[in-house]
């Protein structure tokens, strides 16, 4: 790859200084915070000090891209993003926002001389326009629920709103004369999800546009007020396409409720007719997610992401079309074994680009619609997140890694060029850890990639502490991603040799290779874990009498069987958010069809061989063999895993007389989102290796903020 930077320091200072519109609200404004590390090391103050950088959206004649940059506050306890506009090809930043609240889901409209974003000065969230400037900002919705995203039609005299509608019923709703009742009723499940209980679910409204107000709306889904779209809890305008000539739409919904949506991924793609609102279903009979839609830019076809199975959801995404005058359906990916992430189509509607894992890294792909062949045009040590496309065929994405977030490049005749440096002269100033490839044995006879990382003066002379970093998903790519909270370079600047395995489960190794975890918890994949510690081991500077394991969600389940399986592999033991006890997981959960997927099916069904081996070798069952230090997080909004699943094994732990701290977040989810959470939860994750890995050299700037 060719990186141009095309930004000095000074003039970063300049743009983030600089604004053309001002706060509407008496909250702080959250700023590029002013940060010189005083020791050169990146930590964890550097990473609170680091901005965001938001997708990048090329204006319609490809002359600006519009984006966003966010900073975090740890004093306020949150983040806010404002936007920003360049030139195409990376030069004149200007900053267009200056507001206590952040602007969201931007585009432009107009021809370029305005841009769209949701904004929400009073904590309801609406469609807002100004002018490409930033000035002459206006409130163009006012909907009840407020707007949680939108999409104008091409031709911009209709815009579609997300926005919730009511699903369950309140006490009072049952019982009006009891209106200080608090109990909910219900019958069926899906009743929570995610992070909270379901009480509205979005809907999508279309409304007039001319230029300045959006009303009207209606909700072309309102004869099924059961049925949700997007889909919850991550779904987002990428769930909708308009067709090139405005005059119908395609949604994604699984139109389902109750246990019947709780067990099935069955989602599929609804054509809406304007015109005489009539609805078509695209993708009838095809069993798995069909999402993300996306027209040619002729309209003659509709390409997607589908995947085969109902009920799993971690499937091959492939890529398919649907020729709109014919209703022949093709899946381009037929011959390729990878599963597709995010896809765009060229302007000349003859291939289309994509972006998915491979070997560790996640390139951008093109694919031939005729030929379906399959070409890379930007790799490297390095990923690559999402697709906007030029009308001259130039692409534009943002790329991280290990070492450093996201910054937007653009993509032409095989040239990767950075355009933006946000954060460019604070890493500059800290010494970086060094990351390595290793292609390990497995004890089925395969190679693994491990993905390692070395402190930044790594000295082969020295002994250092190793962590294994245990991959949640289970079926989520250790590629090299950068994570603000599970920062593998921050664990690696603490001192650390970190070791991140690409397990069997992971994408980006073929589908049998991704495949192979469901049914087999503990199977191959904890052989895999045992593997890349063992082989890190040979090495004489790794301590392999202090070595520790961490991991989240299916990472936090490995925790927990480690530590009743690990044969004093490890001397410390970190999970959070994991599974102990799989039996309870099993009724716990919301999402049923990742249970009976992943797990086998129910731990009643007695003739059911696969289940009964997940069930039989639950972590809960091997605490006789508990013998290492263990510290447990969760969040109490966590309703993917419940925060009892932690506690459990806390209980489990100190009633067998093993070391073992706990930390409980009343106020987060499956995520440790909030800033001052964050810094918490890092202190106390030094704290504790440091205190059974470099038994001798405590931090004590770990040791110290966090009491």
């Amino acid at each position: 790859m060719n990186f141009k930077s095309i930004m000095t320091s000074t003039a970063i200072a300049t743009l983030l200084a600089g604004c053309s519109a001002s706060s509407d609200s008496n909250e702080k404004i959250i700023d590029k915070p002013d940060f010189t590390s005083a020791t050169g090391v990146f930590d964890i103050d550097a990473i609170e000090a680091l901005g965001t950088v938001g997708a990048p959206v090329v204006s319609p004649d490809g002359s600006k891209v519009l984006f966003g940059i966010s900073y975090e506050s740890l004093e306020e306890n949150r983040s806010n993003m404002d936007l920003y506009v360049m030139n195409a090809d990376g030069s004149d930043i200007k900053r267009i926002t200056k507001t206590s609240k952040s602007e969201s889901a931007y585009c432009w409209i107009d021809g370029g001389n305005k841009i769209a974003f949701i904004y929400a000065p009073d904590d309801v969230a609406q469609l807002w326009v100004m002018n490409a400037d930033g000035s002459n900002r206006k409130q163009v919705t006012d909907m009840e629920k407020g707007v949680n995203g939108f999409l104008f039609s091409p031709d911009e005299s209709k815009v579609l709103l997300i926005s919730n509608i009511k699903y369950s019923r309140d006490a009072k709703d049952i019982y009006p004369d009891l209106p200080k009742a608090t109990g909910r009723v219900i019958d069926d499940m899906m009743y929570k999800h995610w992070d909270q209980w379901v009480k509205e679910i979005p809907h999508p409204f279309i409304a007039d546009f001319d230029g300045s107000k959006a009303v009207n709306p209606v909700d072309i889904m309102a004869d099924e007020p059961r049925y949700e779209s997007p889909m919850l809890p991550f779904g987002g305008s990428e769930s909708f396409a308009w067709a090139p000539d405005s005059k119908s739409i395609v949604y994604t919904s699984r139109k389902k409720e109750g246990k019947e949506y709780a067990i099935s991924t069955n989602s599929d793609l609804y054509l809406y007719n304007l015109a005489d609102e009539s609805t078509r279903n695209l993708t009838e009979g095809m069993m798995g997610y069909d999402t993300n839609p996306t027209f040619s830019p002729d309209g003659t076809k509709l390409a997607w992401l589908s995947m085969e199975h109902d009920g799993y959801e971690s499937d091959k995404n492939r890529i398919f079309t649907l020729d709109m005058a014919s209703g022949e359906k093709t899946d381009l990916t037929d011959n390729w074994d990878f599963s597709v992430n995010e896809i765009a189509w060229a302007p000349n509607g003859k291939s289309i680009n994509f972006i998915a894992h491979k070997g560790g890294v996640t390139p951008v792909f093109t694919i031939d619609v005729a030929s379906h062949e399959v070409k890379e045009i930007a790799s490297g040590i390095c990923d690559y997140a999402g697709l906007m496309v030029s009308d001259n065929g130039t692409i534009y994405s943002r790329q991280h890694a290990m070492t450093y977030p996201n910054e937007i490049v653009s993509i032409a005749n095989g040239e990767v060029k950075r355009l933006t440096n946000v954060n460019t002269e604070l890493l500059s100033s800290l010494k970086m850890p060094t990351v390595r490839k290793e292609m390990v044995p497995t004890t089925d006879g395969k190679e693994m990639l491990v993905w390692t990382l070395y402190p930044a003066d790594f000295d082969s002379t020295k002994t250092y502490p190793a962590i294994l970093y245990c991959q949640g998903g289970p079926q989520q790519a250790v590629s090299q991603f950068w994570s603000t909270r599970w920062n593998l370079a921050l664990m690696a600047s603490k001192g650390y040799i970190v070791i991140a395995p690409n397990r069997r489960g992971l994408p980006g190794f073929g589908t049998e290779w991704n495949a192979q975890i469901s049914g087999d918890y503990p199977g191959q994949n904890m052989r895999d874990y045992l593997a890349a510690v063992d082989y890190m081991k040979q090495y004489p500077y790794v301590d392999s009498e202090h070595i520790g394991a961490t991991g989240a969600s299916y990472g936090g389940f490995s925790i927990y069987w480690l530590a009743g399986n690990h044969n004093h592999r490890f001397a410390a033991l970190l999970a959070h958010a994991g599974i102990f006890n799989m039996e309870a997981q099993y009724l716990e959960t919301e999402e049923m069809w990742f249970a009976n997927w992943d797990m086998g099916g129910a731990f009643w069904d007695k003739d059911n061989a696969v289940a009964q081996r997940t069930f039989a070798c639950s972590p809960h069952k091997y605490v006789d063999n508990w013998d290492t230090p263990i510290m447990i997080s969760h969040g109490e909004y966590d309703y993917r895993i419940l925060s009892s699943q932690g506690e459990m094994a806390f209980n489990a732990a100190k009633l067998r007389g093993i070391p073992a701290e706990m930390v409980i977040f009343p106020d987060e989810n499956h995520w440790i989102l909030k800033p001052q959470n964050a810094v918490m939860w890092q202190r106390l994750f030094f704290r504790w290796f440091d205190r059974w890995l470099k038994p001798q050299t405590e931090s004590a700037d770990t040791a110290t903020k966090a009491e």
